[in-house]
Protein backbone atom coordinates (compact mmCIF):
# COMPACT_ATOMS: atom_id res chain seq x y z
CA UNK A 1 0.00 0.00 0.00
CA UNK A 2 1.12 3.90 -0.50
CA UNK A 3 1.62 5.59 2.12
CA UNK A 4 -0.45 9.25 2.17
CA UNK A 5 2.36 11.53 1.87
CA UNK A 6 1.81 15.21 0.12
CA UNK A 7 5.07 16.01 -1.43
CA UNK A 8 6.07 19.61 -1.89
CA UNK A 9 6.11 20.90 -5.82
CA UNK A 10 8.64 23.20 -6.35
CA UNK A 11 7.89 26.17 -9.42
CA UNK A 12 11.05 28.04 -9.54
CA UNK A 13 11.07 30.09 -12.23
CA UNK A 14 13.10 33.26 -12.38
CA UNK A 15 14.29 35.34 -15.42
CA UNK A 16 15.99 38.62 -14.92
CA UNK A 17 17.53 41.18 -17.64
CA UNK A 18 20.51 42.94 -17.17
CA UNK A 19 21.16 46.08 -19.11
CA UNK A 20 24.76 47.25 -19.53
CA UNK A 21 26.12 50.32 -21.60
CA UNK A 22 29.07 47.80 -22.98
CA UNK A 23 28.10 46.37 -26.42
CA UNK A 24 30.70 43.49 -25.94
CA UNK A 25 29.74 42.41 -22.63
CA UNK A 26 25.65 42.65 -24.43
CA UNK A 27 26.67 40.67 -26.78
CA UNK A 28 28.30 38.56 -24.79
CA UNK A 29 25.78 37.79 -22.38
CA UNK A 30 23.32 37.23 -25.45
CA UNK A 31 25.20 34.81 -26.73
CA UNK A 32 25.51 32.99 -23.44
CA UNK A 33 21.58 32.76 -23.56
CA UNK A 34 21.03 31.26 -26.34
CA UNK A 35 23.56 28.88 -25.97
CA UNK A 36 21.84 27.65 -22.49
CA UNK A 37 18.90 25.23 -23.07
CA UNK A 38 15.75 26.52 -21.19
CA UNK A 39 14.73 23.86 -19.00
CA UNK A 40 11.49 22.37 -19.10
CA UNK A 41 8.65 23.19 -16.82
CA UNK A 42 7.75 20.47 -14.52
CA UNK A 43 4.28 18.92 -15.29
CA UNK A 44 1.38 19.81 -13.17
CA UNK A 45 0.87 17.37 -10.66
CA UNK A 46 -3.00 15.61 -10.16
CA UNK A 47 -3.17 13.84 -6.91
CA UNK A 48 -5.09 11.04 -6.70
CA UNK A 49 -6.95 8.78 -4.20
CA UNK A 50 -7.58 5.91 -4.92
CA UNK A 51 -9.06 2.52 -2.74
CA UNK A 52 -7.74 -1.07 -3.56
CA UNK A 53 -6.23 0.30 -6.78
CA UNK A 54 -9.43 -0.25 -8.59
CA UNK A 55 -9.03 3.01 -10.55
CA UNK A 56 -5.60 2.71 -11.15
CA UNK A 57 -6.15 -0.93 -12.88
CA UNK A 58 -8.80 0.07 -14.72
CA UNK A 59 -6.44 2.95 -16.36
CA UNK A 60 -3.39 0.72 -17.07
CA UNK A 61 -5.29 -1.94 -18.50
CA UNK A 62 -7.28 -0.19 -20.86
CA UNK A 63 -3.73 1.76 -21.52
CA UNK A 64 -5.33 5.68 -20.48
CA UNK A 65 -2.79 6.47 -18.79
CA UNK A 66 -0.35 6.41 -21.73
CA UNK A 67 -0.01 10.22 -23.11
CA UNK A 68 -0.34 11.96 -20.21
CA UNK A 69 -0.26 15.52 -20.39
CA UNK A 70 0.22 16.01 -16.69
CA UNK A 71 2.00 13.21 -13.71
CA UNK A 72 -0.63 11.45 -11.14
CA UNK A 73 0.41 10.84 -8.02
CA UNK A 74 -1.66 8.06 -6.93
CA UNK A 75 -2.29 7.48 -3.29
CA UNK A 76 -4.34 4.22 -2.19
CA UNK A 77 -6.57 3.34 0.59
CA UNK A 78 -7.91 0.33 2.51
CA UNK A 79 -11.78 1.86 2.96
CA UNK A 80 -13.93 5.18 1.70
CA UNK A 81 -13.27 6.96 5.16
CA UNK A 82 -9.33 7.64 5.25
CA UNK A 83 -9.64 8.80 1.50
CA UNK A 84 -12.60 11.32 2.47
CA UNK A 85 -10.27 12.27 5.21
CA UNK A 86 -7.41 13.53 2.99
CA UNK A 87 -9.71 15.00 0.14
CA UNK A 88 -11.17 16.63 3.20
CA UNK A 89 -7.28 17.99 4.24
CA UNK A 90 -6.66 18.55 0.81
CA UNK A 91 -3.76 15.97 0.55
CA UNK A 92 -5.49 14.54 -2.66
CA UNK A 93 -7.31 16.38 -5.65
CA UNK A 94 -9.40 13.81 -6.40
CA UNK A 95 -10.55 10.28 -5.44
CA UNK A 96 -13.60 7.31 -5.56
CA UNK A 97 -15.83 7.31 -3.20
CA UNK A 98 -18.96 5.46 -2.54
CA UNK A 99 -22.35 7.53 -2.06
CA UNK A 100 -22.31 7.24 1.66
CA UNK A 101 -19.14 7.83 2.45
CA UNK A 102 -19.23 11.15 0.47
CA UNK A 103 -22.31 12.05 2.79
CA UNK A 104 -20.00 11.16 5.77
CA UNK A 105 -17.24 13.51 4.30
CA UNK A 106 -19.90 15.91 3.51
CA UNK A 107 -21.25 16.18 7.38
CA UNK A 108 -17.31 16.45 8.39
CA UNK A 109 -17.40 19.83 6.75
CA UNK A 110 -15.03 18.41 3.50
CA UNK A 111 -15.11 21.02 0.39
CA UNK A 112 -15.96 18.75 -1.98
CA UNK A 113 -17.79 18.20 -4.95
CA UNK A 114 -19.03 14.69 -6.82
CA UNK A 115 -18.23 15.41 -10.76
CA UNK A 116 -18.25 12.08 -12.35
CA UNK A 117 -20.47 9.09 -11.20
CA UNK A 118 -20.97 5.81 -11.65
CA UNK A 119 -23.80 3.50 -11.09
CA UNK A 120 -23.24 -0.61 -10.35
CA UNK A 121 -24.72 -4.16 -9.27
CA UNK A 122 -25.09 -3.58 -5.83
CA UNK A 123 -24.00 -7.57 -5.32
CA UNK A 124 -21.03 -6.91 -4.21
CA UNK A 125 -22.06 -5.21 -1.53
CA UNK A 126 -23.02 -7.61 1.32
CA UNK A 127 -23.24 -8.87 5.23
CA UNK A 128 -20.80 -12.05 5.20
CA UNK A 129 -20.97 -14.66 8.13
CA UNK A 130 -18.39 -17.18 8.73
CA UNK A 131 -18.83 -20.77 6.99
CA UNK A 132 -20.18 -22.45 10.17
CA UNK A 133 -22.21 -19.41 11.49
CA UNK A 134 -25.61 -20.11 12.35
CA UNK A 135 -26.76 -17.24 10.97
CA UNK A 136 -28.65 -17.12 7.97
CA UNK A 137 -30.68 -13.89 7.88
CA UNK A 138 -30.59 -10.00 8.64
CA UNK A 139 -33.60 -11.08 11.13
CA UNK A 140 -30.93 -13.51 13.10
CA UNK A 141 -28.49 -10.39 13.57
CA UNK A 142 -30.42 -9.18 16.21
CA UNK A 143 -28.37 -8.87 19.68
CA UNK A 144 -25.35 -9.59 17.70
CA UNK A 145 -22.33 -8.13 16.35
CA UNK A 146 -21.71 -6.32 12.87
CA UNK A 147 -17.83 -5.20 12.04
CA UNK A 148 -17.87 -2.61 8.88
CA UNK A 149 -16.40 0.78 8.28
CA UNK A 150 -17.74 3.94 9.81
CA UNK A 151 -19.65 5.80 7.48
CA UNK A 152 -18.92 3.42 4.64
CA UNK A 153 -20.69 1.74 2.29
CA UNK A 154 -20.87 -1.40 4.51
CA UNK A 155 -21.90 0.66 7.04
CA UNK A 156 -24.88 2.19 5.10
CA UNK A 157 -25.87 -1.58 3.99
CA UNK A 158 -26.54 -2.80 7.78
CA UNK A 159 -28.43 0.04 8.60
CA UNK A 160 -30.83 -0.42 5.50
CA UNK A 161 -31.23 -4.19 6.20
CA UNK A 162 -31.93 -3.86 9.71
CA UNK A 163 -34.68 -1.30 9.10
CA UNK A 164 -35.62 -3.64 6.04
CA UNK A 165 -36.27 -6.44 8.41
CA UNK A 166 -37.99 -4.11 10.85
CA UNK A 167 -34.85 -4.11 13.33
CA UNK A 168 -33.19 -0.39 14.68
CA UNK A 169 -29.58 0.35 15.01
CA UNK A 170 -30.07 -0.73 18.50
CA UNK A 171 -31.01 -4.13 18.10
CA UNK A 172 -27.05 -4.87 17.15
CA UNK A 173 -23.97 -3.89 18.51
CA UNK A 174 -21.54 -1.69 15.59
CA UNK A 175 -17.56 -2.61 15.76
CA UNK A 176 -16.11 0.04 13.40
CA UNK A 177 -12.88 -1.55 12.31
CA UNK A 178 -10.65 -1.01 8.74
CA UNK A 179 -11.50 -4.35 6.46
CA UNK A 180 -8.16 -6.25 7.75
CA UNK A 181 -9.25 -5.29 11.46
CA UNK A 182 -12.67 -6.58 10.32
CA UNK A 183 -11.92 -9.57 8.79
CA UNK A 184 -9.37 -10.78 11.32
CA UNK A 185 -12.41 -10.23 14.00
CA UNK A 186 -14.71 -12.07 12.09
CA UNK A 187 -12.15 -15.32 11.47
CA UNK A 188 -11.42 -14.89 15.75
CA UNK A 189 -15.52 -14.47 16.88
CA UNK A 190 -15.39 -11.38 17.92
CA UNK A 191 -17.80 -10.27 15.92
CA UNK A 192 -20.92 -12.25 14.27
CA UNK A 193 -20.98 -10.60 11.03
CA UNK A 194 -19.10 -8.29 8.67
CA UNK A 195 -20.82 -5.42 6.11
CA UNK A 196 -18.42 -5.26 3.52
CA UNK A 197 -17.46 -4.60 -0.29
CA UNK A 198 -15.89 -5.67 -3.02
CA UNK A 199 -13.01 -6.88 -3.81
CA UNK A 200 -13.26 -7.79 0.21
CA UNK A 201 -16.56 -9.72 -0.28
CA UNK A 202 -15.45 -11.95 -3.19
CA UNK A 203 -12.29 -12.33 -1.37
CA UNK A 204 -14.23 -13.42 1.75
CA UNK A 205 -16.52 -16.03 -0.60
CA UNK A 206 -13.60 -17.34 -2.56
CA UNK A 207 -10.44 -18.23 0.08
CA UNK A 208 -12.84 -18.48 3.18
CA UNK A 209 -15.77 -19.27 2.11
CA UNK A 210 -17.77 -17.11 4.17
CA UNK A 211 -21.15 -16.17 3.64
CA UNK A 212 -23.69 -14.06 2.63
CA UNK A 213 -26.82 -13.45 4.21
CA UNK A 214 -27.75 -10.03 2.46
CA UNK A 215 -26.48 -7.92 -0.29
CA UNK A 216 -27.07 -4.59 -1.66
CA UNK A 217 -30.07 -4.88 -4.29
CA UNK A 218 -32.90 -3.24 -3.27
CA UNK A 219 -31.37 -1.80 0.02
CA UNK A 220 -28.48 0.32 -1.88
CA UNK A 221 -28.35 2.97 -4.89
CA UNK A 222 -25.49 1.63 -6.38
CA UNK A 223 -23.96 4.98 -6.90
CA UNK A 224 -20.14 5.93 -6.29
CA UNK A 225 -18.39 9.18 -7.62
CA UNK A 226 -15.23 11.01 -8.10
CA UNK A 227 -15.03 13.22 -5.74
CA UNK A 228 -13.14 16.59 -6.11
CA UNK A 229 -11.71 19.24 -3.96
CA UNK A 230 -13.20 22.95 -4.76
CA UNK A 231 -9.65 23.50 -4.81
CA UNK A 232 -8.93 20.80 -7.48
CA UNK A 233 -11.66 22.02 -9.51
CA UNK A 234 -10.72 25.74 -9.68
CA UNK A 235 -6.80 25.23 -9.81
CA UNK A 236 -6.68 22.04 -12.07
CA UNK A 237 -9.75 21.84 -14.03
CA UNK A 238 -8.10 20.92 -17.54
CA UNK A 239 -6.21 18.10 -15.66
CA UNK A 240 -9.32 17.05 -13.81
CA UNK A 241 -11.47 16.84 -17.21
CA UNK A 242 -9.15 14.68 -18.74
CA UNK A 243 -8.52 12.65 -15.91
CA UNK A 244 -12.42 11.92 -15.46
CA UNK A 245 -12.60 11.37 -19.19
CA UNK A 246 -9.61 8.72 -19.12
CA UNK A 247 -11.49 6.73 -16.61
CA UNK A 248 -14.95 6.85 -18.13
CA UNK A 249 -13.45 5.47 -20.93
CA UNK A 250 -11.44 3.08 -18.68
CA UNK A 251 -14.45 1.50 -16.88
CA UNK A 252 -16.66 1.22 -20.47
CA UNK A 253 -14.00 -0.64 -21.80
CA UNK A 254 -13.85 -2.88 -18.50
CA UNK A 255 -16.56 -3.78 -18.98
CA UNK A 256 -15.97 -6.09 -22.05
CA UNK A 257 -12.66 -7.07 -20.53
CA UNK A 258 -12.83 -8.29 -17.00
CA UNK A 259 -9.65 -10.74 -17.75
CA UNK A 260 -7.76 -8.45 -18.65
CA UNK A 261 -8.49 -5.87 -16.19
CA UNK A 262 -8.09 -8.60 -13.42
CA UNK A 263 -5.06 -9.96 -14.57
CA UNK A 264 -3.49 -6.15 -14.56
CA UNK A 265 -5.42 -5.05 -11.90
CA UNK A 266 -3.31 -8.34 -9.86
CA UNK A 267 -0.42 -7.41 -11.04
CA UNK A 268 -1.07 -3.86 -9.18
CA UNK A 269 -2.31 -5.48 -6.40
CA UNK A 270 -1.07 -8.40 -5.36
CA UNK A 271 -5.40 -10.21 -5.18
CA UNK A 272 -6.29 -13.51 -6.75
CA UNK A 273 -7.06 -12.69 -10.57
CA UNK A 274 -9.90 -15.37 -10.03
CA UNK A 275 -11.30 -12.68 -7.58
CA UNK A 276 -11.01 -9.66 -9.50
CA UNK A 277 -12.69 -11.16 -12.61
CA UNK A 278 -15.16 -11.51 -9.91
CA UNK A 279 -15.49 -8.64 -8.45
CA UNK A 280 -15.81 -6.88 -12.74
CA UNK A 281 -18.19 -9.26 -13.87
CA UNK A 282 -20.98 -8.67 -10.93
CA UNK A 283 -20.25 -5.29 -10.68
CA UNK A 284 -20.55 -4.17 -13.96
CA UNK A 285 -19.66 -0.30 -13.08
CA UNK A 286 -20.47 2.05 -15.86
CA UNK A 287 -20.91 5.67 -15.78
CA UNK A 288 -23.76 7.81 -15.57
CA UNK A 289 -24.44 11.42 -16.15
CA UNK A 290 -25.15 13.58 -13.15
CA UNK A 291 -28.82 13.96 -13.47
CA UNK A 292 -32.19 14.66 -11.11
CA UNK A 293 -32.56 11.17 -10.23
CA UNK A 294 -28.40 10.64 -9.20
CA UNK A 295 -29.14 13.91 -7.05
CA UNK A 296 -32.74 12.15 -5.29
CA UNK A 297 -31.08 9.23 -4.84
CA UNK A 298 -27.96 10.96 -2.88
CA UNK A 299 -30.80 12.58 -0.56
CA UNK A 300 -32.20 9.38 0.54
CA UNK A 301 -29.09 8.04 1.37
CA UNK A 302 -28.01 11.43 3.50
CA UNK A 303 -31.35 11.40 4.69
CA UNK A 304 -30.98 7.27 5.92
CA UNK A 305 -27.55 8.41 7.83
CA UNK A 306 -29.30 11.05 9.40
CA UNK A 307 -32.42 9.09 10.86
CA UNK A 308 -29.55 6.44 12.56
CA UNK A 309 -28.03 9.76 13.94
CA UNK A 310 -24.43 8.74 11.82
CA UNK A 311 -24.97 12.21 11.09
CA UNK A 312 -25.72 15.01 13.76
CA UNK A 313 -27.77 17.32 11.17
CA UNK A 314 -29.93 17.55 8.28
CA UNK A 315 -27.88 17.56 4.77
CA UNK A 316 -28.69 19.45 1.30
CA UNK A 317 -26.37 17.13 -1.10
CA UNK A 318 -27.50 19.43 -3.97
CA UNK A 319 -25.07 22.07 -3.74
CA UNK A 320 -22.08 18.55 -3.42
CA UNK A 321 -22.43 18.04 -7.22
CA UNK A 322 -20.88 19.86 -9.95
CA UNK A 323 -22.32 18.86 -13.31
CA UNK A 324 -20.27 20.93 -15.38
CA UNK A 325 -17.56 18.05 -16.28
CA UNK A 326 -19.27 16.16 -19.14
CA UNK A 327 -19.53 12.14 -19.49
CA UNK A 328 -17.59 11.02 -22.73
Amino acid sequence: MMPLNVPSAIFSVLQRTLVTPFAAAALALAAMLCATPVAAADPPVLKVGDQSLQTRGILEASGQLKDLPYKIEWFNFPAAQPLGEALNAGAVDVGGLGDAPLVFALAAGARVRAVAATRSNPLDLAIVVGPHSPLTDVASLKGKRIATTRGSIGHYLALAALKKANLSASDVTFVFLAPADAKAALVSGSVDAWSVWDPYTALAQSRDHDRIIANGVGLSEGLSYQVATEAAIAGKRAQLADFLRRVAIGQRWALSHPDEVAAMQSRVTGLPTDVLKTVYQRGQVHPVAIDDSVVAAQQRTADTYEAASVIGAHLDVRASFDRSFPVP
